[in-house]
Order: C-alpha cells, then structure tokens, then sequence
C-alpha cells in the first residue's frame, strides 16, 4: 500500500516547497522591477530626465509591454508546461535587467525596461496557474497570497541592494576608475540581473502538477473550455491577436467587415492620443499608452471571434471586469507610492537614501507582505469555498482603510510620522491584493485561469503603473516638482474603483444565490 505524502495543514509539504520556490522568483521580480526606484536620483541626474520622464520609464515603458505579452503568455501557460514557460521568462527578464546597467541614454534605459516587462509577464499567470494546482480551493487564496508577498519583499529589499551596491560602488572608486565607466546604479542593475539566470535553472526542476485537479464546478454552472495543445502555431496566433501590427493581419483574416472595424478603432485611439499629446505633451507616454490599448481592443474582439468560452470567462463577466477594472484603479494609488515615495521621503524631508532603504523599504516590505498574507487569509475564512463576493469585502474596506495613513503622510511635515505611517498604509493596502488575487483564481475556470490571471495583471498594468507614475510625476512636475501635490492628486481615482468593485460584489452575490 502505497503511503500518503506527508502533509502540512492538510497540503503536501511538496506543494509548500513549490510555494517557497514561486516566492523566490516573485522576490527577484520585484527586486527587478523596483530597483529604479531608489536610483532615481542618480539616474535622473546622469541621464538628465525629468519627473515625468523617470514616471514613463518606471511605469509605462515597462508596464504596456507587460500587459500586451501577458495575454499571449497567459494563454501559453494555459496550454504548456507552465514551470517551463516561467523558467524562460525569467532567464530573459534577468538579462534585460542586467543591461539596463549598460544603458547610456533614456532611449537605451526605455528599451531595456521594455524587455524586462516581457519577461516578467510570465510570472503572474504561471505562478497563480500552478498554485492552483498545488492547493485546493479552500487553501488557494492563502497561496496566493504568501506568493504575493513577494511583491512587497522584493520591493523592500530592492531599496536596500540598490544603495548598498550603488554606494558601494561609487565609493570604491573614483569618476575616473570606475571599471568600464560605470555608475554605481548601472553596478546595481548588473548585480541583480545576473543570478536571476541560475534561479531559472531552479524553477524548471519543479514538477508540473495535474491541471485542475481540485477543481470543483463554477459558480454559473457553466461547462469549462476544453484544454487546447500547446503549438508553436496557437502561440503565433494569440501573439497575432494583440502585438501590433500583426493585430491588423489577424483581423483581415476574420474578413473585411473585421479590417475596417479594427482600422476604426486605431483611428479613433490615435486621434485621442494626438489630441493628449498637444493638450498634455509627452507624445511618447501617449503614442505606447495608445499602442496598449489598441492592442487590447483588438485582442478582446479576436477572442470573442475564436474562443467564444474564455470572452465570456473575462470580458463578458461583470465580477470579473469589475474585479480587474475595481483593482486596477487601486493600483494607480500603489504604483504612483512605489515611483515617487523613496524620493518623496528624500526629498521633501531630507532623508539619506540609507536611511529611507532601511526605515521605509524594511517597513512598506514587513507589511505589504504581512497584509496580503493576511487579507488572503480572511478572504479564504469568509468565503471558503463558495461566497466569494465575501472576499470583495475584504477588498474594498482595505482600500478605504490605506488612505488614513496615506493622507497623513501626505499632510504631516514630520519624517517620524511618515516613518510610523508606512507600515499601516502598505499593510492595509496589500490586504486588498490578497482579497482580489484570491478572487480572481476561483471565480474562473481551472483551463482559462492563466488566461484570466493575466487579464487581472493587464488591467492592474494599463491602468496602474502606465498611467500612475506618469500622472504622480505630471502633476508634480506642473506645481514646481512637488511630490506631495502629485502623489494626492491622483487619489482621484478612488470612488471610480469602490464603484466598480461594487458592481463585482453584487455579480458574486447573484451567482452564489442561482
């Protein structure tokens, strides 16, 4: 007889070990992705570029590119071997990080960033796929969540490697013996990206688990997609279906009538962006903000055209879309505070980069990963493994909770009471990350859930980080580069996401009662 594997709170320590693995990975993800942050003084100085400029470098360069391969990436990972497909990824987002340290030019740096978001378009909708495969429904969100706080981690600590490399750096040796003319930030970005390449090698040994094999019916009651084989060919379709201009040939191929509608909508996103352009200036934010949306636009009409199943799973779904929509305005708040709360500290107040890496990095990353542990947590002991709009709850009064903290340190002229503010205002806000993360992996079916995951990601990408950091750095730029003005200013955003939010709650709530 065959013995059971031993289990941790009713789980098998092997999925625990692939958790602490996908942790990992998201921690070198964030470290990635955050270590512009705290360089943004050097940086901005050696490149000569603005608020504004830094805030489309931070946000939108790497965010639009994010979202649109997210999609094909999502869609792959719902057909491959996933540990496969994140093993990839991450190799190619460790070397682009490692030549942003080579970057001479904002050009060079934006392109850089570019291939980072590529590559790290793998990690969500892989990592939430294969979570769901290693725990059950009634642990799932739990996962998530601890897989979450990666983010946090990883941000915290990218402010503490980056000063200590840069500073380090710069202070052994001089302007002119610096080893091939680097700066200490471009010593930082080659440091981290490197060994980003050995961990890859870590997460392709992980065992591909059964997919869905703790899955239980939707809520609608609806029959799940049938699973569809990975091929070099569905790959190059679904990256035809959103990267422009191959988006103009995937809809000719559906017929005229289909052409014409997608030569409309490029029309139409290109006068709006001109007129963006001469009203607000920065062509650039607006021609890649653009690019983006086209893209998703054509996306969502292609899939409606070839998989009818998974339209319905993420655009036709109103908890779904208000889940992403509700989230994703949320994200404007968040990501604006990750760009511009390191030098707002420094800034305004002063501070040592030592000492906003210690103080605020080690706080925001203690609890941003405590709090979406935590509001994962709550979220599985409300709704366990049905009354998910119970998890919306969890959401929504998170969200209303951070802004206490957050307008105080906004207001206050005391760097000890921002100090004593980071903790509460990431720890609240990560609480709305674990509630919706654990939503969106079990209101969506077990074959479409890397597919949706990455729908998630594009709404928190297109909406929050392209448009948060840049609109923070704009709005600053416009009161004489004042961050306190800028990063208020885009708390604008907040009843349009409670609205939307609300709209997916009482979706779950009618599903729940069929």
């Amino acid at each position: 007889m065959t013995d059971k594997p031993k289990q941790w709170f009713g789980v098998d320590r092997y999925s625990w070990y692939a958790l602490s693995v996908l942790v990992v990975v998201y921690i070198i993800n964030f470290v990635d992705r955050q270590l512009l942050t705290i360089l943004a003084v050097d940086i901005k100085h050696d490149l000569g570029i603005s608020d504004a400029q830094f805030g489309f470098l931070y946000g939108t360069a790497f965010g639009v590119f994010y979202a649109l391969f997210g999609i094909p990436l999502g869609k792959l990972a719902d057909r491959a071997v996933r540990t496969r497909v994140l093993a990839v990824g991450l190799a190619l987002w460790s070397t682009m990080t490692a030549l942003s340290g080579l970057s001479r030019g904002f050009w060079q740096l934006g392109f850089a960033r570019i291939g980072v978001g590529v590559g790290e378009a793998t990690a969500g909708p892989c990592s939430y796929s294969l979570l769901s495969d290693y725990f059950p429904a009634h642990r799932r969100a739990t996962a998530v969540a601890i897989f979450s706080s990666g983010i946090y981690l990883g941000g915290g600590f990218s402010l503490y490697i980056g000063t200590t490399i840069a500073g380090g750096w710069n202070h052994a040796f001089l302007l002119g013996e610096r080893p091939f003319g680097l700066a200490g930030w471009q010593a930082a970005f080659l440091a981290v990206g490197l060994p980003g390449l050995l961990l890859a090698l870590w997460v392709r040994s992980l065992r591909e688990p059964l997919r869905g094999r703790f899955e239980v019916a939707p809520l609608d009651g609806a029959e799940p997609p049938e699973t569809q084989p990975a091929t070099a060919a569905a790959f190059v379709r679904d990256l035809a279906a959103i990267v422009p201009p191959f988006t103009l040939l995937a809809a000719a191929r559906r017929g005229t009538r289909a052409m014409l509608g997608n030569l409309g909508i490029a029309a139409a996103i290109s006068a709006v962006g001109a007129v963006l352009s001469v009203l607000i200036g920065d062509p650039v934010q607006w021609i890649a903000l653009g690019i983006g949306t086209y893209a998703i636009a054509s996306w969502a009409v292609a899939l409606r055209h070839d998989d009818l199943q998974a339209f319905k799973v993420i655009w036709a779904s109103k908890a779904v879309v208000g889940l992403n929509l509700g989230y994703g305005l949320m994200c404007v708040i968040t990501y604006a505070n990750s760009a511009f709360g390191p030098s707002l500290v420094m800034r305004e107040f002063g501070a040592s980069a030592g000492a906003v890496a210690l103080i605020v990095g080690g706080s925001a990353a203690l609890g941003g990963a405590l709090g979406v542990i935590a509001g994962g947590a709550i979220g599985d002991r409300l709704a366990g493994d049905r009354y998910h709009s119970r998890r919306i709850l969890v959401v929504t009064v998170s969200l209303l909770a951070s802004l206490v903290p957050n307008c105080i340190m906004l207001a206050t002229h005391s760097v000890m009471v921002v100090y004593f503010c980071v903790f509460p205002m990431w720890f609240l806000a990560s609480c709305a990350l674990g509630g919706a993360a654990g939503t969106i992996v079990n209101i969506v079916p077990a074959v479409t859930r890397a597919t949706a995951t990455a729908a998630f990601f594009l709404f928190a990408t297109m909406i929050g980080l392209a448009l948060g950091p840049y609109a923070a750095g704009k709005i600053s730029g416009a009161f004489g580069a004042n961050l306190r003005i800028g990063l208020a200013g885009i708390l604008v955003v907040v009843p349009f996401a409670l609205v939307a939010l609300e709209v997916c709650r009482r979706d779950l709530i009618r599903r729940e009662r069929a």
